[in-house]
């Protein structure tokens, strides 16, 4: 059987061979990244299947389990495979006639090193290799916010590298805590023996990792970093940051929690940071005058949403985050990739220089205002059974306080179509010009916007099979004794 490693290795090898195939033609380069993404994207949708009939577990470097360097492709992590693979693919045929200036050749070797780091982090079964992966992420995402070369986005990489760094030494120092009371980086066996060690000895390490891969969550307050970095990156990135990355910040907690540690008792901490990151994530969004910014802000109160999902602890409440998960990859992915060419061609960030943009750039409008409302959460788009799920699960927890927690939760759901409300108002009902003559984004960019209009109508309608597949991953993620047979053997 093939194996996973090589969705991994894939995107990896290609990364190296840019420089060589550049020496050939220019205009080749940029075509791999979109070679490398439809094979990840084919190959993991090959494996899904077989992975939910028994997952596939990879030991690197000829050694057992526990002793090796193991890679574990089961349900959950072939679906952020899947998503990993996908958001790169369409974002890589925007990035065809979008990037164009700059030091594009290390703009490619760059992505495709984002999206192995975070193709690594959804499959790696090793704590040590988890943060290997997760820097690869991490430092590649650095440097692409800083493309551009500008002051802005120097500045923001910079910030952003700060942050990111303190969390990474907080992850780094669980890990030393983690491998000092237990001998192991595997993770299989770190929760075999999570007996062993009393709790009190695992809040500290449980801490720093939450903390860690919270800062590439963007979880408030460890959120600072994502509004400079989305405003002054190209959309293109804008679109992986929020598409990709912080979502294997959320992967990485989900993990740690439920599959390692099973510290239930950590998730109504869980809900309360969620409560506070919607909460702060919208308001936020709902104050600011910058497009960019406003959606930046919008993905911290959807990653909020997520978490509250996930902070519900049941299978209900993983399938109803995991839903989200799609909802928001695919939609914000599609609201920055429409907004791209409407700000390249308006020449600002501002959301009043957008007025009348609807007649000009019709099509861009129309899929901005789909993105738009599927996050909201209106049908027939994804976002109405996601948030539909979510409310389910809550509401399934008997009390009074589940009941308030909900309504909290809904609250920023409210605030968000108020501010994308006036954003659609803006495109279509402001400003006088009536000029007929239309500018509308080029072919590169219209085809993966499309690609995603469809994929966000059709798993909305259809989402009782996309829900099936998502009942095994709420299975692996909370069944800590099939987790480990699995790994271990």
């Amino acid at each position: 059987m093939l194996e996973p490693i090589l969705l991994i290795a894939v995107p990896l090898g290609f990364s190296f061979s840019i420089p060589l195939f550049g020496t050939l033609s220019k205009k080749i380069e940029k075509f791999i990244p979109t070679i490398a993404t439809l094979f990840n994207l084919v190959f993991s949708l090959y494996l899904l299947p077989k992975v939910i009939e028994k997952p596939i577990t990879s030991s690197l470097g000829g050694f057992f389990p526990s002793f090796s360097i193991n890679l574990f492709a089961g349900p959950l992590g072939l679906i952020f495979a899947i998503l990993i693979a996908l958001v790169g693919f369409v974002v890589s045929i925007y990035a065809l006639g979008y990037i164009k200036e700059g030091a594009t050749q290390k703009y490619h070797i760059l992505y495709l090193i984002l999206l192995t780091g975070a193709t690594g982090v959804v499959l790696t079964a090793d704590i040590f290799n988890l943060f290997v992966f997760y820097e690869i992420l991490c430092i590649s995402s650095y440097a692409l916010v800083a493309y551009i070369g500008n002051k802005a986005g120097i500045e923001s990489a910079s910030k952003y590298l700060i942050q990111g760094s303190i969390g990474s030494s907080f992850m780094l120092i669980a890990i030393g805590l983690i491998y000092g009371q237990f001998g192991t980086l595997n993770m299989a066996s770190i929760a075999k023996n999570i007996n062993t060690v009393s709790s009190i000895q695992l809040f500290v390490p449980i801490i720093l990792f939450i903390t860690g891969m919270g800062v590439e969550a963007a979880i408030f307050p460890l959120n600072a970093w994502l509004p400079d970095a989305h405003s002054s990156a190209p959309s293109t990135v804008s679109a992986v940051l929020s598409g990709i990355a912080i979502k294997v910040g959320i992967y990485g907690i989900a993990r740690i929690i439920f599959s390692i540690f099973g510290a239930s008792n950590l998730l109504f901490l869980l809900v309360i940071v969620a409560i506070a990151t919607i909460l702060v994530g919208e308001f936020s969004a709902f104050s600011q005058k910058n497009i960019k910014r406003m959606l930046a802000y919008s993905s911290t109160g959807q990653i909020g949403l997520i978490l509250f999902a996930f902070g519900i602890g049941t299978s209900y409440g993983i399938t109803a985050g995991l839903f989200q998960f799609i909802n928001h990859a695919l939609s914000k992915s599609l609201l920055f990739l429409s907004t791209g060419y409407m700000i390249y061609r308006t020449g600002s960030m501002e959301i009043t220089s957008m007025e009348g943009i609807g007649k000009k750039m019709p099509i861009s409008s129309l899929a901005f205002t789909i993105g738009a409302f599927s996050l909201i959460g209106l049908p027939p788009f994804i976002g109405f059974p996601s948030k539909f799920l979510i409310i389910r699960a809550a509401l399934a927890k008997e009390g009074i306080l589940s009941i308030v927690l909900i309504m909290i939760a809904l609250l920023g759901t409210i605030i968000e179509g108020a501010y994308f409300y006036r954003v659609v108002q803006v495109i279509y009902f402001k400003g006088s010009n009536t000029s007929s003559e239309r500018n509308e984004a080029p072919l590169t960019a219209l085809i993966p916007i499309f690609i995603l209009i469809i994929l966000i109508l059709g798993i909305g309608i259809y989402s009782k099979s996309v829900i099936n597949i998502l009942n095994s991953a709420s299975a692996e993620l909370l069944n800590r004794v099939e987790y480990i047979k699995g790994v271990l053997g």
